[in-house]
């Protein structure tokens, strides 16, 4: 049976980027050797650094004065880094679920935190609006995509000081204006490759405005001026991310992929919509491409352990939503194919049709 892929993360991957991934295990171009056996200071490695931080350039359009590294520890790790290297006195947040929690969390060990909005009120189902971003704010972070509540930031946006975003579930799902992000970061296992390695795009004149004394491995300067490689990258997982952007740029790059997306989430959301079993958990201007929340209508409420139960016996995994929410949950990443999703909505409406 056809599996359905709609994990939230690790989730699917290009199904060519798993295969030429796989075929490089055993041995990578010839040499003899396994990319899991290759040296990180070889001339092999570094070609394919090369290759990604390129494709990584022309498909996000990345402007001159950035650069790209590749580190462990997570986006977690990050919730920490960014503090440490960039918040003299004070940062602004936009808390718009866990993760933005998360963010926050972590800087206020550093310095003080201005939350400047919130939509925990209403168990983040939206993104705030109205807020004003304080000029003397060190930077202002965001989470661009909520993959826990399935809502997400549409639009760049303007901001007075450094913006920074944490993009690990919605990069290279859209086009971005990368000029108005001083970074962007996240961990490559939704839309570009395995766990174990996450992506900074870093402007570089960021570095170097704090005083305090930062350890050589938690100091963004250390990973620039050795990119990627000041110890031993993740190095298979750079791999599976430069087969996946080579996907990508042979779909036709960033533009294309957002077109298939936004057909993948029409399809779902008008059959969620048209339900008279199913509902949205999230105000309609605010939906993510990437992650659909859904949950049964109150009086059906007790079917919902029964639809999950049927749609695993056609082959739909992930489904079931994160308990902060409950119901169910859709991933519908750049690798998901349209025949998933339709299949879902088939499913839907099938158990609809004997249960409504």
């Amino acid at each position: 049976m056809k599996k359905h892929n709609f994990n939230a993360g690790p989730s699917i991957l290009p199904r060519i980027a798993l295969e030429n991934s796989a075929k490089a295990i055993l041995e990578l171009n010839g040499t003899g050797l396994s990319l899991l056996e290759i040296s990180h200071r070889s001339k092999d490695f570094q070609a394919i650094l090369d290759e990604t931080v390129a494709l990584f350039h022309e498909l996000l359009n990345i402007p001159s004065g950035y650069q790209i590294i590749f580190l462990g520890g997570g986006a977690s790790m990050q919730f920490c880094m960014i503090p440490y290297n960039f918040l003299n006195k004070k940062a602004a947040y936009l808390e718009t679920g866990v993760w933005a929690q998360k963010a926050i969390k972590e800087a206020k060990f550093f310095g003080d935190v201005n939350v400047v909005a919130s939509s925990s009120d209403k168990n983040f189902n939206y993104i705030p609006t109205g807020y004003a971003i304080p000029g003397d704010a060190d930077y202002f972070h965001i989470t661009t995509n909520n993959t826990i509540y399935g809502s997400e930031i549409h639009t760049d946006i303007d901001s007075p000081v450094p913006l920074i975003a944490d993009m690990s579930s919605d990069i290279l799902s859209r086009p971005v204006d990368i000029s108005k992000y001083s970074m962007i970061y996240g961990g490559a296992q939704k839309n570009l490759g395995p766990a174990g390695v996450t992506f900074v795009i870093l402007k570089e004149e960021m570095l170097g405005k704090v005083e305090r004394k930062i350890p050589s491995m938690l100091s963004y300067a250390t990973h620039t001026k050795e990119p990627s490689l000041y110890n031993t990258p993740p190095v298979f997982a750079i791999y599976t991310c430069l087969e996946t952007l080579r996907w990508i740029k042979g779909l036709g790059g960033v533009k294309v992929v957002e077109a298939m997306n936004i057909k993948k989430a029409n399809l779902l959301y008008d059959a969620i919509d048209n339900s008279k079993m199913f509902v949205g958990t999230v105000a309609k201007k605010d939906r993510s491409l990437m992650n659909i929340c859904f949950v049964m209508k109150d009086e059906y409420k007790d079917k919902e352990d029964g639809f999950m139960e049927f749609a695993k016996t056609l082959g739909m995994i992930g489904i079931k939503g994160h308990r902060s929410v409950g119901g169910f949950r859709a991933s519908t990443y750049n690798a998901l194919p349209f025949e998933s999703v339709q299949a879902l909505v088939d499913a839907m409406h099938a158990f609809e049709a004997t249960n409504a």
